[in-house]
């Protein structure tokens, strides 16, 4: 037996401005995440601490990947965090994420306290749920995507 549909179920838990705050808080938490590991890999760590750190986990071409991938948390997750470009960085969070998980956190199992995969595989699936939906209407993305339709 199903339960009705009440006009206060349908119309305002499935609304679009329902499912853009939903996607606005997913992508600000993704974004203060990824701005926070990337100032720590920046400015705590410094590029070559990190680049160091990432060649003793055993991850490719650390030298070069460690510092990219401080730059891109810090600098995408700024860029995220104004929803511009929502689904390349956070497509490119997915790939830096499983990377992470393969390369470093699945040895570990699963719990983040032991070194495992927790915390980079929820990251990795808030970033592709905003790859697959977008950002929102609450973002510069949707922004510039009605100035666009206007003209």
């Amino acid at each position: 037996m199903t339960t009705p549909r009440t006009a206060t179920t349908s119309s305002a838990l499935g609304s679009p401005a329902t499912t853009s705050l939903g996607l606005l808080v997913a992508r600000l938490a993704l974004a203060v995440v990824m701005i926070a590991h990337g100032a720590q890999k920046v400015f705590t760590f410094t590029l070559e601490g990190t680049a160091a750190s990432f060649a003793d986990m055993g991850v490719p071409a650390a030298s070069v990947a460690g510092p990219a991938l401080a730059i891109f948390e810090l600098v995408g997750g700024i860029v995220l965090l104004l929803g511009l470009g929502t689904r390349i960085i956070a497509a490119l969070n997915v790939v830096a994420m499983l990377g992470a998980l393969v390369i470093v956190h699945l040895s570990a199992g699963f719990f983040a306290g032991d070194g495992g995969y927790e915390f980079v595989l929820v990251l990795a699936a808030v970033s592709l749920t905003l790859v697959l939906t977008g950002p929102g209407a609450f973002s510069l993305d949707a922004v510039i995507a009605r100035r666009r339709r206007r003209d």
